[in-house]
């Protein structure tokens, strides 16, 4: 059986080619991303992931360098790498996701699929089983950069409202019926102030006392907060494609496909991988039986004619003796 499909021929050297489509924006939406790809050449080191990339990608010059959506995929080198690498890219840098996720390292033809869910769960598949799943805000340690986000946002939105009050501050007056406590002590607790009356109230109806700053922060920015942070959400995918490098050329890439629908994509790869992966694997121990009928053949002609290239030997040493 011959698998067809885009492959890379030469070895010790880098890949870059991609195929553009019509943008669209995976908001709200599930994005899958699923692939075929067999080491051929049972590799030793080099790439077999794939990239997505925005629309506005330049093909002509893709590279290293070039910007991607999306990174997922098997990366294979020495006895240390063997993993399924899947990168996202979030506020213009690249994340990887910290579990170590192990790719498949044997000459078949394997399915690989990601799978990234609106409520920021993900899952990776190979060969239509779940290997990895999670949630993408903890699993690719987003949740340190949401902090540092989510604290300069904070300290804007208190600073405003600080703000707000000193600005509004000649409208308030002191309650001039109100008396300082008697067990008030202002060597401990400093010179009495009264309260203030008639405060305006804060942005959505708070008022600036009487609030705790985190209830405050909590009711402005509860209902906005994490639409911000749209961590596997790309708004102008527009093309997919290889750009890597092999030490040993051979690997074979095909049944390429972006979707939305989970169920769709299953149904594709029974379709392709799952109707290719049990000839594939009969004719591969056909072939491992051809070669090993083979070698014995060899071997045993190689004892023939060592053994018969001995006795011609002896004869024609007797033969020299005759004619002595």
């Amino acid at each position: 059986m011959r698998i067809k499909g885009l492959q890379t021929t030469q070895n010790g050297r880098f890949y870059a080619i991609s195929a553009r489509f019509k943008p669209f924006s995976n908001k709200g939406k599930t994005l899958v991303i699923q692939y075929t790809v067999k080491h051929e050449q049972k590799m030793d080191c080099g790439g077999g992931y794939i990239k997505v990339f925005p629309a506005d990608v330049d093909q002509k010059n893709l590279n290293g360098k070039s910007q991607y959506y999306i990174m997922f995929g098997p990366d294979i080198c020495g006895f240390d790498i063997k993993k399924v690498h899947v990168i996202l890219h979030f506020k213009n840098q690249y994340h990887s996701n910290k579990k170590s996720i192990r790719c498949k390292v044997d000459g078949f033809t394997h399915l690989y699929a990601l799978i990234l869910r609106p409520d920021l769960t993900y899952e990776v598949k190979i060969d239509g089983q779940s290997i990895e799943s999670g949630d993408i805000e903890y699993d690719w340690n987003l949740t340190s950069l949401k902090k540092m986000e989510k604290s300069s946002a904070e300290s804007k939105d208190w600073d405003q409202a600080e703000g707000d009050k000193s600005q509004d501050w000649e409208k308030h007056f002191l309650d001039a019926s109100a008396s300082k406590p008697s067990d008030w002590n202002s060597e401990l607790e400093g010179d009495w102030q009264g309260p203030m009356l008639q405060k305006p109230p804060y942005q959505d109806g708070l008022k600036p006392e009487g609030i705790d700053k985190d209830v405050w922060l909590h009711q402005k920015m509860k209902n906005n907060y994490l639409t911000e942070y749209d961590l596997s959400e790309f708004e102008n995918i527009g093309a997919i494609g290889l750009e890597l490098w092999q030490v040993r050329s051979g690997t074979i890439f095909d049944n390429f496909l972006i979707t939305d629908d989970e169920e769709y994509a299953e149904n594709f790869g029974k379709a392709t991988w799952g109707e290719t992966k049990g000839p594939e694997r009969e004719m591969d121990a056909i072939q491992a039986k051809e070669e090993m009928k083979k070698a014995r053949e060899e071997d045993e002609q190689e004892q023939l004619v060592g053994r018969f290239g001995g006795q011609e030997n002896t004869f024609q040493r007797f033969h020299r003796r005759d004619e002595l």
